[in-house]
């Protein structure tokens, strides 16, 4: 593998310290979206009745390494000389883990007003551990080496590794195999690379008890196909380009396609016990995040 130059401006101190700084700034808006649109979620689902959530009391546990001295059940604890945890029905949930696209292909976007689909799909995934850190679920990243757990900590742990991951390919795969038997996960893609690789995941799966959730994210261009007379076509990575003079004559096919795809991936999570759906870009984001918040409990019941 050759090595980069040092006269390459993209290893300059100058450019190294820009993207730093891109990062850094980034970091915090990142989280305050998430807070925003984890709160939106909360007042919209407030006084619901519902199994998984508020105060229900679920049973007394053991304490665990982790658990605070606030947690402890003292009455409890004083019968025995263990020390317990009154666990209510949220908390009872199992560990959530996410993979969160990182590949080229979700750095799309058809317009201006428009985020792209890794942005989209990054404050979803880091409201969602918003939400599961306000009711005591344990969560992680399925392909960042981040265990399930819970706190501050974790949430700021998450948003690191989200904003500073970015895949050299165009199109990602999740891995399954790292997921903890009997946990619940949840995959946000575009979901336009092989299918073959999504099934032999969900599948693994499956096959350890872990049931979840597929957020296909799409931008509207690349539902409606709006292109016409010359274009080019090009990967993000630049590895694929195919010209064509008349756009408009590929639009049946690509859309039969793409229909295709998306009826696969129903299929599959039809078959597997797991749940989808398409969000689209121009949409709110609340909506796809209020659906995997709902799912991933009746997923848990």
């Amino acid at each position: 593998m050759s090595q980069p130059s040092p006269n390459d401006p993209a290893t300059t101190p100058a450019s190294l310290r820009h993207r730093a700084e891109a990062h850094a700034s980034a970091f915090p808006a990142l989280l305050a979206q998430a807070d925003h649109l984890a709160s939106t979620v909360l007042l919209g689902e407030h006084g619901r009745k519902r199994a998984g959530m508020g105060d229900e009391f679920w049973q007394y546990r053991p304490s665990q390494h982790g658990d605070g001295v606030r947690d402890i059940d003292w009455r409890r604890s004083g019968r025995s000389d263990a020390t317990f945890v009154r666990q209510k029905e949220w908390q009872a949930a199992q560990s959530v883990m996410l993979w969160v696209d990182d590949a080229m292909s979700m750095s799309f976007t058809g317009g201006k007003d428009r985020p792209t689909k890794g942005h989209r799909a990054r404050v979803i995934a880091m409201a969602l551990c918003v939400l599961l850190n306000k009711g005591g679920e344990r969560f992680g990243l399925a392909d960042r080496g981040t265990p399930p757990r819970r706190g501050e900590a974790q949430l700021t742990r998450v948003a690191r590794h989200l904003m500073n991951a970015q895949a050299e390919v165009d199109y990602g795969t999740p891995n399954a195999r790292i997921l903890p038997a009997g946990s619940r996960a949840v995959f946000i893609s575009d979901f336009l690379g092989d299918p073959s690789k999504v099934a032999e995941a969900l599948t693994s799966a499956t096959d350890h008890g872990v049931r979840g959730a597929l957020v296909q994210i799409l931008d509207p261009d690349e539902e409606a196909f709006p292109y016409d007379g010359r274009t080019v076509f090009e990967s993000m990575s630049g590895a694929i380009k195919f010209e064509t003079l008349k756009a408009n004559s590929l639009r049946d096919a690509y859309l039969e396609r793409l229909a295709a795809r998306k009826a696969q991936l129903q299929d599959l999570a039809r078959k597997t016990g797991w749940r989808y759906m398409c969000h689209h870009t121009n949409d709110p984001a609340a909506k796809a995040l209020l659906w995997l918040y709902q799912s991933l409990e009746r997923g848990a019941s």
